[in-house]
């Protein structure tokens, strides 16, 4: 049988540390076997799990005996990691034991040095900390997991799930998975990556900014046809200065700022009404709905369709577009 050790430090997450000791506990062969043994295993008697203390009946030395080992976020993801545990994880990948992080778990398992020269996630949020952290790591921010083969991370705390039903689906085949999916009321893939729930900010501009007043008129404007030139006119300068000084105040390009700005109205309509994709394009300043869903694509990571079936709630009646 195998052994999935989840590995509880302090201040553990518990929603990351319950995803995986519920999905691979429940799971069954169709024979109605068991194909995995979860341990729950911690340095210490006692850990604290935010609202409540977690006491696991497993220490470090169950990781010796493990064939998957799950590293759960912690509250505090750039905490240290005790040096037995770093030291029992490094043991564990020299005799070949997969290793999974859960959203910030990633921290975990990036100190271990096991990362390096690899690509990985974790929670969107944090993914920019971890690649300053840990320079050597290709930090992946728009994707729900990364499989390396020995090493696995995942996205936010639900991409958690997403990645166990990919490990049962790799161990055990998709009839395995799919069953798994139904039981915990979960897709055995979602549509798109971490990119649709990523909220696009506009790079900041210093208030007073030469800048700041053109970058208003883009945002109450954006629904109007826009080109280079038009823009360039409304600022008072050549196209090629505008580039210039808007390169160097926001780190884009007038119109891949004012795309952003676009798609944002765009997430915000299809949330909030169920006007056809269409109609959506049309009011947020594309001319073509083809360009817009490509846009869209692009920069969400996901159709507008989905995007509105994941964040409504509930999908809308289709209509004509959409």
């Amino acid at each position: 049988m195998h052994t999935v050790a989840v590995l509880a430090l302090d201040g553990v997450i518990p929603f990351d540390a319950a995803t995986p000791i519920e999905t691979f506990s429940r799971i069954r062969l169709p024979d109605g076997a068991a194909p995995y043994r979860v341990r729950v295993c911690s340095p210490a008697e006692e850990v604290s799990a935010g609202a409540f203390a977690l006491r696991a009946p497993w220490g470090l030395d169950a990781l010796a005996e493990a064939d998957t080992i799950v590293l759960p976020g912690i509250a505090e993801p750039t905490a240290p990691v005790p040096p037995e545990v770093l030291n029992a994880l490094r043991e564990a990948a020299g005799r070949g034991t997969r290793i999974v992080s859960v959203c910030v778990g990633a921290f975990i398992l990036a100190a271990t040095g096991l990362l390096d020269g690899r690509r990985a996630t974790t929670h969107w949020l944090a993914a920019p900390l971890l690649a300053q952290l840990y320079p050597a790591i290709e930090v992946d921010p728009e994707v729900l997991y990364v499989d390396n083969g020995q090493f696995l991370t995942s996205a936010g705390a639900a991409a958690g799930l997403d990645l166990c039903l990919h490990i049962i689906r790799r161990d055990h085949g998709s009839a395995v998975a799919a069953d798994a999916a139904r039981l915990t009321v979960m897709p055995l893939e979602r549509d798109g990556g971490q990119a649709q729930f990523i909220v696009h900010e506009q790079p900041p501009v210093p208030r007073g900014s030469v800048m700041e007043p053109l970058l208003n008129w883009l945002e109450e404007n954006a629904e109007h046809e826009l080109t280079l030139d038009t823009i360039a006119d409304r600022a008072g300068m050549s196209t090629r200065t505008l580039n210039r000084r808007f390169r160097e105040q926001t780190g884009t390009t007038p119109l891949q700022w004012l795309h952003r700005a676009r798609i944002r109205k765009a997430q915000y309509l299809l949330e909030t009404t169920a006007h056809p994709v269409d109609r959506i394009a049309e009011r947020v300043g594309f001319g073509s709905p083809t360009a817009f869903r490509d846009r869209f694509k692009r920069l969400v990571g996901t159709s507008p369709h989905a995007y509105r079936h994941a964040f409504r709630g509930t999908p809308p009646p289709r209509e004509a577009g959409a």
